[in-house]
């Protein structure tokens, strides 16, 4: 596949008004206050993974509503001091699977959390544990219509309000320094790790690859792909459901977020991406703590010919150098 979307220079200048509901921030407000008034986390039980090297522990802990979510926790074995930690955000369709899954920032030295994705595991990977209890609401069957047509009934507040609290879970567990904690994911990873820095004002740093839910209108217009595809599929039947679909939208996109963000953020982006088309990526970038009064570090990295992979293991060990300094003192 060519590269389909604005030529690189155009990407880089690339900075689209975005429709934002005039209640934005009362919505996230009022939502993560509602699902913030207990503790987060629920229970913490070491497993046996067969791992000698990494220490792993199932967490659980009240996401939206509540609601128990899973999440793999993992220090390296022998770790001493507390350490910075990686909350990762998995990708659309996958849940948290099995724990020697996703070894990368662990094996670094960082503490990790894997989120568990609530109504989702069944696309590929090894699975997931977590349920949606309350997709119940008019949509389709696949996470990016569940409940499209009201913003308070959609999958992705629900799975936004799990992310932020998956932040606040891992501070609370033993050998994190809670000052020191990351955002991280790829595709709807990504998305959430932007929604997350778009909330949460004292994160330390995040790393987005081909962020989900960024520059949506246009994503529609240009791919059929899913997740994108998913909505378009569904609006193709449902005749006359698009202004209530952009509304709910308007409350999950990602340069929305990004404009809010305060911590020192890495991106990366294919240009041939038509899954996560590269307008989105740089949509955020351009306009990443706009409403902060800060000018916090950031920098992306953008490969020409690939696509939804983006820069696979050199993007990795891009951010693995990155966040060493970013952290200071060799990040761990």
């Amino acid at each position: 596949m060519p590269a389909f979307d604005l030529p690189l220079t155009e990407l880089e200048r690339h900075r689209p008004d975005i429709e934002e509901p005039a209640d934005f921030d009362a919505f996230w407000t009022s939502t993560l206050k509602e699902a913030g008034q207990t503790d987060a986390v629920v229970s913490v039980r070491p497993v046996e993974t067969g791992l000698r090297l990494t220490r792993t522990w199932d967490v659980t802990f009240r996401g939206f509503a509540g609601d128990p979510v899973r999440a793999w926790f993992s220090l390296p074995a022998g770790a001493g001091e507390p350490l910075p930690a990686v909350v990762e955000f998995a990708g659309y369709g996958r849940g948290r699977g099995l724990p020697h899954e996703r070894l990368t920032w662990v094996s670094a030295g960082y503490a990790h959390l894997l989120m568990d994705n609530r109504g989702q595991g069944d696309q590929y990977g090894c699975g997931g544990d977590t349920p949606d209890p309350h997709a119940l609401a008019p949509g389709g069957p696949g996470p990016a219509v569940r409940g499209l047509l009201s913003a308070a009934d959609y999958h992705y507040r629900r799975l936004i309000t799990d992310a932020v609290r998956a932040v606040a879970a891992v501070r609370g567990l033993p050998g994190v320094d809670p000052g020191r904690t990351v955002a991280a994911g790829n595709s709807q990873g990504g998305g959430l790790a932007l929604a997350v820095a778009g909330l949460v004002p004292d994160l330390a740093a995040v790393l987005v690859t081909a962020p989900l839910l960024c520059g949506i209108r246009r994503a529609l217009g240009l791919t059929d792909a899913g997740p994108y595809g998913e909505i378009a599929a569904y609006l193709s039947v449902h005749r006359g459901a698009e202004h209530a679909a952009w509304r709910t939208l308007s409350y999950v996109e990602g340069v929305s977020f990004a404009r809010r963000a305060q911590a020192p953020a890495h991106f990366g982006v294919g240009l041939r991406d038509t899954v996560c088309p590269p307008s989105g990526t740089y949509a955020a970038f351009n306009r990443y703590a706009e409403l902060t009064g800060r000018d916090p570090r950031k920098e992306i990295h953008a490969y020409p010919f690939n696509g939804h992979e983006g820069g696979d293991a050199v993007q990795v060990r891009r951010q693995l150098d990155w966040l060493e300094t970013v952290l200071g003192d060799g990040g761990r």
